[in-house]
């Protein structure tokens, strides 16, 4: 698994009840992650962390335009606003520059980068390719005991879109599509596309403002679930491709200066 990466694993509950998502490497064993039943193997929930909050308010703003391309993130000023040391918001400003949010420049600091819609355009449909490459290893090598896993990973979405649970939305999805990496059984694919996802993964998690678009998100994962149950590789891979164009549109809604 590749380092730095965020691992999630999917945990049920009673009936109704908000999905579980735990991070820890779990899915770096394939026999824990498609054994019948460990949907239930832990029941703790984590609490982001003083960098994880900085980080993901940063790259919120920076995706909605409203900390603009050349502004400089002075570490002193983020710390008293966030009431936090600067340990946490230097840090901060490290995970956003590794994912290309942040750039450091010599004598000015860690400066904002300019995001055009032909750039996102571009990520964007590398990011398409990959996961339809993902979508279509499954299809081709899911375990059949790993069919259970993949419903209960599409179910947990499900729950948190009939809670309008738009912060839980966002980790299942991120458990249900990092599964379909891991069932193609291809590690250096699953690598690749965790690394793109990683540099996207603001403006992944930014589209979920738009109105609706939990709801026919859902409705995207069903069908590619159902083409890979079904064995149909070339559907499943065109539908993976096909949700994340639609994801790429969806950021324009929610940043129109990112709108194609």
């Amino acid at each position: 698994m590749a380092d730095g990466g965020e691992d999630f694993f999917l945990a049920t509950r009673a009936p109704g009840a908000k999905p579980v998502l735990w991070r820890g490497g779990v899915w770096a064993n394939l026999s824990i992650a498609c054994n019948p039943g460990s949907g239930a193997l832990t029941n703790r929930e984590k609490k982001p962390t003083s960098t994880e909050r900085i980080r993901v308010t940063l790259a919120d703003e920076i995706v909605r335009g409203q900390i603009g391309p050349g502004v400089v993130l002075d570490e002193t000023s983020l710390a008293q606003r966030f009431a936090v040391s600067r340990t946490p918001v230097r840090e901060a400003i490290r995970q956003l520059e590794a994912i290309g949010f942040v750039e450091a420049r010599p004598h000015r600091g860690a400066v904002v980068p300019l995001f055009t819609p032909e750039r996102l355009n571009e990520m964007f449909s590398v990011m398409a390719e990959m996961e339809g490459l993902c979508a279509r290893a499954a299809a081709e090598h899911m375990p059949p005991e790993c069919v259970a896993q993949l419903r209960d990973a599409h179910k947990a979405c499900g729950l948190c879109v009939d809670a309008d649970d738009v912060a839980g939305y966002y980790e299942a999805n991120a458990a249900f599509h990092e599964l379909i990496y891991t069932l193609g059984g291809n590690g250096f694919l699953a690598d690749v596309t965790r690394s793109v996802r990683n540099r996207l993964q603001p403006f992944r998690r930014a589209q979920f403002s738009s109105a609706g678009r939990i709801q026919r998100s859902i409705e995207e994962h069903g069908a590619i679930v159902e083409a890979i149950l079904a064995g149909d590789a070339e559907a499943a891979g065109r539908l993976a491709r096909d949700h994340i164009q639609v994801v790429r549109k969806s950021v324009g809604r929610v940043a129109p200066a990112l709108d194609t």
